[in-house]
């Protein structure tokens, strides 16, 4: 059938078809983040239940270093900051991808014969 479509047309679904795939992508990541978002959360309310004076290790790649409780808040308050970030960017790029993808699909029904498209 794709062989009977005039070149055009074949370009606009192509289009559509990668955007679907980065927004699948996106979709992943987010997901990932909102984990991570959410461990380092939890991880927070525990340390804030730790006496001042409690000992606390944390991972730095491989090793397990001893470090103290206010340090440590502070690095997961760094991490999950960063992840809000990343949250609220891959957010806005997902809305801009879901729009470009409604707007494919807009112009490939018109150019194939459906609706009018809306400009």
């Amino acid at each position: 059938m794709s062989a009977e479509l005039p070149p055009q047309i074949q370009n606009q679904i192509a289009q559509l078809q990668q955007v679907q795939q980065q927004i699948q992508a996106l979709a992943m990541q987010k997901s990932q983040l909102e984990v991570m978002h959410k461990e380092s959360g939890m991880a927070l309310e525990e340390l804030e239940k730790l006496a001042e004076d409690a000992v606390v290790y944390r991972n730095v790649g491989e090793l397990v270093i001893k470090t103290d409780k206010d340090e440590s808040i502070v690095k997961l308050k760094d991490r999950q900051e960063t992840v809000s970030l990343r949250l609220q960017s891959i957010t806005r790029q997902e809305e801009r991808l879901t729009n470009r993808f409604k707007q494919l699909q807009e112009q490939i029904k018109h150019a194939m014969g459906g609706t009018p498209q809306a400009e």
